[in-house]
């Protein structure tokens, strides 16, 4: 499924125009994601590969799917509704996107070895990849209370949702009736729900997403 889905996603490339790498903005951190790679070929070059996303497009979509730019040397070489996969020497450069960010951008080769591009500096994502480097210890605190504040989201909110599919009169003449054991007031589920929804986008600046917690987020 996993092959499918990327020959699925390689048909969906567009040939580029050729046209210049805008450079980024100050008060693009958190609308748009810059990731680039510069792999070193066997005879000495050293390519440099941009990925662009402007998140802003999927919100303006019909489809609600947003889009991916692929620069070479500066120069726009392709483009792809996401999720995409990018051919490029060697391997691929595969995109996705969730609600809150990217979800995925990896140079898989063609043995399968994969690693994620690496950020613009300037960018929120490049911001919380130089915080990884410079304080790992604050990092990992920061990390681990998005965790923390997901799995509380799950366990609050999840059964105070179930209560209420069963109130639909289908559900509740077939399966009867269900009562949360967890009833919070309608501020504390905001601030809940706001908590993981920070959670959510803290960890897309890492590239990090959970099926089942980043999706509940």
């Amino acid at each position: 499924m996993h092959e499918w889905n990327r020959r699925r996603a390689a048909k969906r490339v567009k040939p580029g125009t050729g046209r210049e790498l805008k450079p980024f903005r100050w008060w693009q951190p958190f609308s748009r994601s810059l990731y680039s790679l510069a792999p070193r070929r066997d005879d000495g070059q050293q390519p440099k590969y941009v990925v662009d996303v402007h998140h802003r497009r999927r919100i303006f979509a019909t489809d609600g799917k947003g889009t991916a730019d692929l620069y070479l040397d500066g120069r726009h070489r392709a483009e792809s509704k996401l999720p995409a996969v990018f051919p490029v020497p060697g391997g691929a450069i595969e995109v996705a996107e969730s609600r809150f960010g990217l979800k995925r951008c990896h140079y898989v080769a063609a043995g399968g070895e994969e690693r994620p591009l690496i950020p613009e500096r300037t960018s929120a994502e490049g911001r919380r990849a130089h915080l990884a480097r410079a304080h790992p210890a604050l990092s990992r605190v920061i990390s681990a209370t998005s965790v923390t504040l997901l799995v509380i989201s799950v366990l609050l909110l999840i059964p105070q949702l179930i209560e209420v599919a069963f109130k639909l009169p289908p559900v509740a003449a077939r399966l009867g009736t269900f009562v949360s054991p967890v009833s919070l007031p309608a501020w504390l589920n905001s601030v809940v729900g706001a908590g993981a929804v920070l959670a959510s986008a803290e960890r897309a600046l890492r590239l990090r997403h959970n099926r089942f917690l980043d999706t509940v987020g």
